[in-house]
């Protein structure tokens, strides 16, 4: 059974074998959770990673701003 150690700040470095048995890989994020006494640990699928799916996908920047647009379109009750 892997084992972690927490640092004086409250980090935990998850172990290697764990990491690479869920896929996870760096700057990935993941929600913390306590369920029954025990530490919950699951990935968080970035909205952003789904850049390009439906076709073409524009700069990271440029994606933010068009969905914040949107998003504000949407709240104020404008259509398109």
């Amino acid at each position: 059974m892997p084992v972690a150690t927490i640092s004086s700040k409250g980090q935990i470095t998850l172990p290697v074998s764990l990491r690479r048995k869920l896929g996870f890989k760096p700057h990935d994020r993941v929600s913390v959770e306590s369920e029954n006494g025990a530490i919950v640990i699951k990935p968080v699928v970035d909205f952003f990673s789904f850049r390009g799916v439906l076709g073409k996908a524009g700069s990271l920047e440029a994606e933010k701003r068009a969905m914040m647009r949107a998003v504000a379109d949407h709240v104020l009750g404008k259509r398109r």
